[in-house]
């Protein structure tokens, strides 16, 4: 059964990301449409930051590039795989890597339901 769906939904880090900038308090808005995802994000180390690519079915390739609080920029490259929690809430585990500069890493969103 193929994943929800990521068109209006909100995610947030499950936790600070080693290596990285997004952190707890940064909030991801996701939408898709024939098989195009992007997203806008924003919060703690991040005054705002974008990302665009393709889903095929339980995948994601996308390019992201973000602004941080000190006014840097940066940008990389991450593929994600959509998984459903047994709440229904989605999750995406991520393998991103920056391309502005060196480092590698894991990390995971999940959806954050409001008015639950």
């Amino acid at each position: 059964m193929a994943a929800p769906s990521l068109d209006g939904r909100r995610f947030r880090a499950v936790a600070d990301v080693t290596g990285g900038e997004v952190g707890t308090e940064t909030t991801f808005t996701y939408h898709e449409r024939d098989g195009e995802i992007w997203a806008s994000y924003e919060g703690g180390a991040i005054r705002r930051g974008f990302l665009v690519g393709v889903r095929d079915g339980d995948r994601l390739d996308f390019r992201y590039s973000q602004l941080n609080v000190h006014g840097e920029t940066a940008n990389g490259h991450c593929t994600s795989r959509v998984l459903v929690l047994p709440d229904g809430r989605l999750r995406l585990e991520e393998s991103w890597e920056w391309e502005s500069r060196s480092g590698t890493g894991t990390s995971a969103v999940e959806e954050v339901v409001t008015g639950a």
